[in-house]
């Protein structure tokens, strides 16, 4: 083993002095990375398992590992942890191996095989890794999620009405005057918080963007607002307080609050999840039902979404809410700006009499929308 493991530092020190730079080196590397990284999990449960840390009076595994190696604590018990659990994963095991998942997916799979996933776990495990494989880690997550509520889904509900019942917020003022808060919301309430708060910080951008423009004579730099993305947001609460305090007492309550995508199950499986892609158990719904505005949007079967605005130059109302449903977030495989945070794009441009419609929009983040017509010649 000593060889080996001499050999594997002369050919580290061969990549430090090639120093890789291309796309396909960089992926490589983090497959090597993932391989690597089994290899020492697999070995230190190994280890752990014989006990070979005794022999140095230490408590555990994860303390010897901690104080030789000079880890922090939390990567030691981690390490040990996966290690463990890997015992039961002989498919996930294979694939970090491989390189082609890594520890994060790892330890997603660890958490859902339960006393009470046990079983179909064991069932599905195969089938889970090749999401892993091949998926986009934040849709790998979704789907592990969906799995979850099939294979527990009284646990699902318990870790939901767990979030709900988590839910708190601090806010107390110092000896010096300022307030600090500290906040946890569950899904929906968290959301509904985040949603209200970006409108009208967006609002304060646009306000603080026209103010520097007027005193600049031409567009300005983010930097040269008069006030942080930090100050805005801040900004952003109190003029929600004062919305609030403002509004009458009758007032009608605003609408939607949040956006639930449920699905059909015989057209489409199982599906709840809010428009940021974040997976509900259903049961995270039924306090909210009473106050429900619900709106219906049908994928293909008789009931299409129905296509309006063809001569408009921009996707609004049903359109543009179609278009955010079917696509989810950023057109860009590379990018997971939710779609409610994009703008919608024409696929086929409207200077080149492109339609208005749901089949010729996407959403595109306003990087990446920029991005496209600063290159007119990389097509659509």
């Amino acid at each position: 083993m000593e060889s080996v493991l001499d050999d594997l530092d002369e050919v580290l020190d061969r990549l430090a002095a090639s120093t890789p730079t291309s796309s396909d080196e960089v992926v490589r590397l983090h497959a090597s990375l993932a391989r690597l990284d089994a290899l020492t999990t697999v070995a230190v449960g190994r280890w752990d398992a014989a006990k070979t840390w005794a022999t140095d009076r230490a408590k555990s595994g994860a303390a010897w590992l901690t104080a030789r190696c000079r880890t922090p604590g939390a990567s030691a018990r981690r390490r040990v942890h996966l290690a463990r659990a890997l015992r039961d994963l002989p498919r996930t095991e294979q694939a970090w191996l491989d390189g082609a998942i890594d520890s994060a997916h790892v330890s997603l799979l660890a958490g859902a095989r339960t006393e009470r996933t046990a079983v179909v776990f064991d069932r599905d495990e195969g089938w889970l890794v090749d999401q892993a494989r091949t998926m986009r880690f934040s849709h790998f997550t979704q789907t592990l999620a969906y799995w979850l509520q099939r294979a527990d889904p009284d646990g699902a509900d318990q870790k939901a009405q767990g979030q709900r019942d988590d839910r708190r917020f601090d806010l107390s003022q110092t000896f010096q005057g300022t307030w600090v808060g500290d906040l946890v919301l569950d899904p929906i309430g968290g959301t509904i918080v985040s949603t209200t708060l970006k409108h009208i910080e967006r609002e304060l951008f646009r306000a603080d963007w026209a103010d520097a423009k007027e005193r600049l004579g031409r567009d300005p730099l983010v930097s040269e607002l008069r006030r942080t993305p930090k100050q805005r947001r801040a900004d952003a609460l109190v003029e929600m307080a004062v919305r609030a305090r403002t509004a009458p007492r009758d007032g009608r309550r605003p609408a939607p609050l949040f956006s639930v995508l449920v699905g059909y199950e015989t057209f489409h499986g199982r599906m709840c999840e809010l428009a940021n892609g974040t997976v509900l158990a259903p049961q995270s719904l039924v306090p909210w039902l009473d106050a429900a505005s619900i709106e219906r949007i049908v994928f293909d079967g008789p009931s299409r979404v129905i296509d309006v605005g063809v001569e408009r130059r921009l996707f609004e109302g049903a359109t543009r809410r179609a278009v955010e449903v079917v696509w989810g977030e950023c057109f860009e495989d590379t990018c997971e700006t939710p779609a409610e945070d994009c703008e919608i794009d024409h696929i086929e441009p409207w200077s080149h009499d492109g339609p208005t419609i749901q089949a010729n929009g996407r959403p595109a983040c306003g990087f990446h929308n920029r991005q496209r017509h600063r290159r007119p010649s990389a097509g659509p």
